[in-house]
């Protein structure tokens, strides 16, 4: 009996040991500080500019009650006044509409071992953005910027024209990253700048909005 006892303690101890670190490892959630738009500007490429995605982004989350925190559209910009997406959106961390950690901060975000996917990159009410295998695939998502967020130099466009622009001219153009994908913040070029063309290429003018201070 007094063996049986001891190995009973025993197993009792590891299993203890074994739930206790399972709680370590959990990964941590919080309040949302991150969400994909749920819709764009409407207007293609055009979100009247960086004031104007912002704008979209603040609305939004006070459509959730989130509007105590300031937010801040993904987005670079080109020319003399440049903006980098990354130094935008605050040190972090932040987390999505389901409590799930998207990134602990700036530099994990745009790391290589970074991924999102369609069940972390949701929109401010929790839904999830359709991404490939869908009809219709909304994954294209406007950044303008460079994998490791920062803007890309002047000559061709890659932000339609700063985000102002929603026409297909030669060489207009949005820098897309997807949500469903490990090149979430830059994959491809969109054919335009038009709701039409974002459309075409598997977007629907949806950009990253993210919490400039994750606490009031």
């Amino acid at each position: 009996m007094h063996n049986k006892t001891k190995i009973m303690t025993i197993a009792l101890t590891v299993c203890g040991l074994l739930g206790a670190g399972a709680a370590l490892t959990q990964p941590p959630t919080g309040p949302m500080s991150f969400f994909i738009t749920s819709a764009g500007s409407g207007n293609g490429g055009d979100l009247g500019g960086l004031e104007g995605a912002d704008a979209i982004c603040q609305n939004l989350a006070e459509s959730v009650d989130q509007g105590q925190l300031t937010w801040r559209a993904y987005l670079s910009t080109q020319g003399s006044d440049g903006v980098n997406a990354r130094d935008r959106i605050g040190t972090g961390p932040w987390f999505n509409a389901n409590g799930n950690q998207i990134a602990p901060n700036v530099d994990a975000l745009h790391s290589m071992g970074h991924r999102m996917s369609a069940f972390t990159g949701i929109d401010q009410n929790g839904n999830r953005i359709p991404g490939s295998g869908y009809a219709p695939n909304r994954h294209d998502i406007l950044t303008g910027s460079q994998p490791d967020g920062t803007a890309y130099p002047d000559g061709e466009d890659m932000t339609c024209g700063n985000w102002t622009s929603s026409s297909d001219g030669e060489g207009e153009r949005a820098r897309v990253g997807h949500h469903d994908y490990a090149a979430w913040g830059s994959a491809h070029n969109s054919a335009g700048c038009s709701q039409a063309a974002l459309i075409a290429t598997g977007g629907d003018g949806l950009f990253y909005c993210f919490a400039v201070n994750t606490t009031p």
